[in-house]
């Protein structure tokens, strides 16, 4: 059975002509897991991108900005990047995880009732629009050594 918010936001996908956006993926779990996965186009770059809608008051957002690339080498100078966009920015935070990819993450609380799908394109456009920005000087950081 799909949660409540699952279900609005395929609506809301559907009234906008962009239910081909995403693969839709059910989960078999006690939360109800849906969970949309697409691609972002960033300077020419394909980054994946996933949205999970559960019976929690959360929704989480993921966009992989690159995988498996920080190491001993590059750390200092990655975190150091990342850490001052994550000053910058609150709608979504950036982290490395421990197989050294970089993900930029974002949570929206909201409830069954309170749900506005249309929130969850907004956040995704301004990750977009924030990844065409900042992509470049964070992969510098990535290859330096």
């Amino acid at each position: 059975m799909m949660n409540v918010k699952a279900a609005k936001f395929n609506g809301f996908l559907q009234d906008k002509n962009m239910s081909n956006i995403f693969q839709v993926q059910e989960h078999d779990n006690d939360m109800h897991s849906v969970s949309y996965h697409s691609f972002l186009d960033v300077n020419g770059q394909r980054l994946p991108v996933m949205v999970i809608i559960d019976d929690s008051i959360y929704i989480m957002i993921q966009a992989r900005v690159a995988l498996s690339v920080v190491n001993d080498k590059n750390r200092v100078a990655v975190m150091e990047a990342i850490n001052a966009l994550n000053g910058r920015y609150k709608v979504f935070k950036y982290y490395v995880d421990d197989e050294g990819c970089i993900a930029i993450e974002s949570c929206i609380p909201t409830t069954d009732t309170e749900f506005v799908p249309d929130m969850v394109h907004v956040v995704i456009d301004v990750i977009l629009k924030h990844l065409q920005e900042h992509y470049a000087s964070i992969m510098k950081a990535v290859w330096s050594n």
